[in-house]
């Protein structure tokens, strides 16, 4: 039995970040067919099926993944170059992002950074935010003012999963739970 948890990581890695180290080529949208997917993860030394595969993108709490017929992609935080087909969007009033506590003072100067991803990548929710940020070590919520940014030109877009995405959050956009906009 294959390891869905090391599986869904090697998936995450190849499809976001380094397609080209099983010689894949991300298309449109990200992308990439499920028959290659596979066979250069068995060339990489992982025993997995298309079942195992499939398992592993209906089992992804945070739908990671997206199947569609014979092709699979993630559906966000790439850092390899790629179009997701992503759609302007207006965002709810109040976004959230979860990070390590280490980085705020970092963030409240410079604001939130997308570093070598794509996008920010914001949660519509505090319980969501935090859930990501937690596996880093101690944990702050950023409450980001989306209705203020959107407002003054600035572009989100929601994955097919429900992240919301941004390619910068300006510091004075965010504030923290203990210091909550008014």
């Amino acid at each position: 039995m294959v390891n869905e948890e090391q599986l869904s990581k090697a998936m995450s890695y190849y499809l976001r970040h380094a397609p080209q180290e099983l010689g894949l080529s991300l298309q449109v949208g990200g992308w990439v067919s499920l028959d290659d997917l596979l066979a250069g993860l068995q060339a990489q030394g992982y025993a997995c099926s298309r079942a195992d595969l499939e398992r592993v993108v209906a089992g992804s709490d945070k739908q990671r993944f997206a199947l569609d017929g014979q092709r699979i992609r993630a559906n966000q935080g790439h850092s390899a170059p790629v179009d997701l087909e992503l759609q302007p969007a207006i965002p709810p009033a109040r976004l959230f992002h979860g990070t390590p506590r280490r980085f705020l003072s970092s963030i409240l100067e410079k604001g939130l950074l997308k570093g070598e991803r794509h996008h920010v990548h914001l949660s519509q929710d505090v319980e969501t935010a935090r859930q990501v940020a937690q596996r880093r070590g101690s944990v702050v919520i950023l409450q980001i003012d989306s209705a203020a940014m959107h407002a003054q030109g600035m572009a989100f877009y929601c994955s097919s999963n429900g992240v919301w995405l941004t390619d910068f959050v300006p510091s004075q956009f965010l504030s923290t739970a203990e210091e909550p906009f008014s």
